[in-house]
């Protein structure tokens, strides 16, 4: 199993603690290379800059995604690591030397991380012996290694010790799960479904194709608040006035992907010519991978107790 320390500011990882995020979005101010040190459900490490050099906690690996900071302060908020968003830019500015007006919205690089857990103070671990103080963004360790093993089996110490449900891995112990390591489904939360529908649907309105970003949200075809998941197939993304229209019961999706506009927008507001544009045609935007389409089973319960027929 291969797992991730990343270096961040104290001030980031005290702000998710004490607000005990349940998700976390670990930026990096680039916002161009990727990131391709882990697979889905990889364990990432943050570890304080030095001299402050311990491992303060962690969490598992779900996506990395280039966003702009207004996209990653809606999805994630406070799991940002700062209280606002003018703080969040702020603090992109400070490491990129731009300001807002030559960089108005800027780019980020978002690690994306699920299940996260905070050490308190007397359970931080001291950085591997290996460890080099020029380590600039961070270093990848493999349990199959002796220094990946020795840190995993401490960062699992301390998961058992303190009041956590371990959600790194489950066995019988944890000698026969090193190198066996089996990872429990990482719990997938409001933001993290946001930024999943975001670049499952190529950044565009699946109704319309528009591609204006700020405009754009992720749609639960069955909500949540009635137990629909938070899963790519339990989503789309629309314009936010498509959006609303969705919620309301004035737009529905079929099966076959075709979108019905209901009757009552006009009768109700006396208008709609644009929405009714798009009566009868199908999605034209839709994910790639054959698992994240929209479920047949969502779209019928949206047919059937939401829309406005």
């Amino acid at each position: 199993m291969k797992m991730y320390v990343g270096i961040t500011d104290y001030d980031w990882f005290k702000i998710l603690k004490q607000a005990n995020c349940d998700e976390v979005n670990f930026w990096k101010p680039g916002g161009r290379a990727n990131f391709k040190a882990l697979n889905e459900g990889d364990l990432f490490l943050f570890k304080l800059h030095s001299p402050q050099d311990f491992i303060v906690g962690g969490g598992l690996f779900l996506k990395f995604s280039i966003l702009p900071s207004s996209l990653a302060w809606e999805a994630f908020g406070i799991a940002n690591g700062a209280s606002s968003l003018f703080e969040l830019n702020n603090r992109v500015y400070k490491y990129k030397k731009t300001n807002r007006l030559s960089d108005p919205d800027p780019q980020i690089g978002c690690i994306i991380l699920s299940m996260p857990f905070y050490f308190d103070k007397e359970d931080w671990i001291s950085v591997p012996e290996n460890w080099n103080r020029n380590i600039v963004q961070g270093k990848t360790y493999d349990t199959f290694e002796y220094h990946g093993k020795l840190l995993y089996q401490q960062v699992q110490g301390k998961l058992n010790n303190q009041k956590f449900n371990p959600c790194v891995v489950r066995g019988d112990s944890m000698n026969s799960r090193y190198g066996k390591e089996q990872l429990t489904r990482s719990r997938i939360g409001q933001g993290v479904f946001k930024v999943l529908i975001t670049d499952a649907y190529h950044r565009r309105c699946a109704i319309t194709g528009e591609k204006t970003l700020p405009v754009l949200e992720a749609a639960h075809i069955k909500p949540y608040n009635l137990d629909g998941p938070h899963e790519i197939n339990n989503g789309l993304l629309l314009r936010r006035d498509f959006h609303t229209l969705f919620d309301r019961g004035y737009i529905t999706v079929y099966k076959d992907f075709t979108v019905e506009v209901s009757h009552r927008i006009k009768e109700d507001f006396k208008n709609g010519r644009e929405y009714y544009a798009h009566h009868g045609s199908k999605l034209i935007i839709l994910p790639e991978r054959r698992e994240q389409l929209p479920d047949p089973h969502y779209l019928e319960w949206h047919n059937e107790n939401v829309y406005l027929g």
